[in-house]
């Protein structure tokens, strides 16, 4: 984390991310942890029965060539699925939109909390934006959250992305809410499958036209009115948000806070053993559970995850802006730097 205009939206997906005067700075969430032993029962199980998923593509190799360019327009009828980058020569294709200059670094703001997680939190501050001032030739936004206590911490960019394919969680959320309340079904017909099977697709897969068929069954207005019933400003002509706003929807999901155990389980499973796991669990040593949904769109990769470890989880969310998909894979190991450097600060 289809960037569109209307149904198709080809021209809004070039659109850079523009400034939320005040929607995500100085965030503070408080969050009630619900972890009822039917909600971890069914995460067990769901997880457990999708182990037969074949496994993910593996990490950039040492060397490094431009990868062929994304597109995740929706509804897409030329792509099923968003591609992953894979090495290969370049090919000759559009200039990518022009960047930005990258905002300043801005120092992490959160409220006090537990003196152990405070420490660990400071000391990732200097590792986080040192990073991010390595690499000011892109645009990068960070975004941690402790499920614990729901404390935000933003690191470099904190105004809107172009979301890309993260935005398709809201979308799966979205819809299992409207489908608990009686006003969507799961097993509603939707393209060549039921809409259980398009979400599954959306998430693991990544698959576009999954994500333009349940876009579509939920309606514009009905995604923008539940987003801004959660605490989210989202349009989804443009498909942005924040790398906090992301990180909100995450640690609702993962607390339990958006939609039932069951649904949160088979949601959590789906985004487990993707299509592409080469960047955030590609840096995540074995022993911590990862949940994660990537994005990528033209100058736009983006990786936003659930790091799970004992009992005890934090979001993680890396938003990029690059010229294109040329320096995708330097921007890959920036954000295998940063998740090296949180997981050994946080585990």
């Amino acid at each position: 984390m289809g960037e569109s205009r209307q149904g198709t939206g080809d021209a809004a997906m070039n659109t850079l991310p523009g400034a939320d005067p005040a929607g995500t700075r100085h965030l503070r969430l408080s969050w009630h942890i619900t972890r009822p032993a039917r909600f971890l029962a069914a995460l067990a199980v769901v997880v457990m029965a999708t182990t037969t998923w074949t496994p993910a593509p593996a990490p950039f190799p040492t060397a490094l060539a431009a990868p062929a360019a994304q597109n995740e327009t929706i509804p897409s009828p030329a792509a099923q699925k968003e591609t992953p980058p894979s090495p290969a020569p370049a090919a000759t294709k559009k200039a990518a939109p022009p960047v930005s200059p990258p905002a300043p670094i801005v120092r992490a703001q959160a409220v006090p909390v537990a003196p152990d997680l405070e420490t660990d939190v400071v000391k990732l501050e200097g590792q986080i934006n040192g990073i991010i001032g390595a690499n000011g030739q892109y645009q990068l936004g960070v975004a941690l959250i402790d499920t614990a206590d729901g404390a935000v911490y933003q690191y470099g960019v904190r105004e809107k992305f172009v979301a890309a394919s993260t935005g398709k969680i809201l979308a799966a959320a979205a819809y299992y809410h409207f489908a608990e309340t009686g006003q969507l079904s799961l097993a509603t017909t939707l393209g060549p499958g039921t809409a259980a099977f398009q979400i599954q697709q959306m998430i693991q897969q990544s698959n576009n036209n999954s994500w333009a068929l349940i876009v579509g069954a939920i309606g514009y207005q009905r995604i923008h009115d539940y987003a801004a019933s959660i605490g989210i400003a989202y349009d989804r002509t443009f498909n942005t948000l924040s790398p906090a706003e992301t990180a909100r929807i995450l640690g609702l999901l993962y607390n339990g806070e958006l939609i039932s155990g069951a649904h949160t389980a088979q949601l959590l499973s789906y985004m487990q053993h993707t299509n592409y796991e080469s960047l955030i669990p590609a840096a995540v040593p074995p022993g911590i559970t990862v949940f994660h949904k990537y994005g990528l769109l033209n100058g736009n990769l983006h990786d936003a995850s659930i790091l799970v470890q004992n009992g005890h989880a934090y979001v993680f969310v890396v938003y990029t802006l690059g010229a294109g998909p040329v320096d995708i894979p330097a921007r890959a190991m920036v954000i295998h730097q940063l998740t090296r450097a949180v997981v050994s600060g946080l585990f």
